[in-house]
């Protein structure tokens, strides 16, 4: 019952916070400060992947927290385990990167200066609330399990090669 309540969980905190980061916002954007050059095909394409590759990436993201960490990226249904497969292999917090990729995504794809800018303060605020809050809080959970994979996986660009010190708890 716990992993139908993390999928739940999951696919809520899903709609409400990265739904509204990375879609509700970039939308009224657009729609309020409509696109002022004409974007290239290759920049259009490259905006393209850039947004499919992060939607895929949150998916894979919220899924592994559900399943591998039987709970939830809400602070309020923490994981049980340090989640440290799949795309948390390679990047410490893919969840934010995905995020960001959408948006700058976004930002190619309708040629909005303002929706660039939104991404860089959505990233900034991310990588304060990470360092504040969610690292302080993963070290006095997880204690020198999180301490080796901080060391090992970097934060915000991924590392080429999967970390393979550990995959479960």
């Amino acid at each position: 019952m716990r992993t139908v309540s993390a999928l739940a969980g999951s696919a809520l905190f899903l709609l409400v916070a990265p739904g509204t980061v990375a879609g509700l916002v970039p939308w009224l954007i657009v729609h309020a400060a409509p696109p002022t050059t004409q974007t290239s095909q290759m920049l259009l394409a490259l905006g393209g992947f850039m947004v499919a590759a992060g939607i895929g990436a949150l998916l894979q993201a919220f899924l592994l927290f559900a399943l591998d960490g039987r709970g939830t990226p809400a602070p309020v249904a923490p994981t049980d385990t340090l989640v440290v497969t799949g795309t948390y292999r390679h990047v410490r917090n893919p969840m934010y990167v995905a995020v960001v990729a959408i948006i700058f995504g976004q930002a190619l794809l309708f040629a909005n200066w303002a929706v660039f800018a939104y991404g860089l303060i959505a990233w900034a605020t991310m990588a304060a609330f990470v360092r504040l809050y969610e690292e302080p809080t993963l070290q006095a959970r997880y204690g020198a399990r999180y301490d080796a994979y901080r060391q090992a996986v970097p934060a915000w660009l991924p590392r080429l090669t999967p970390w393979t010190g550990g995959t479960r708890d």
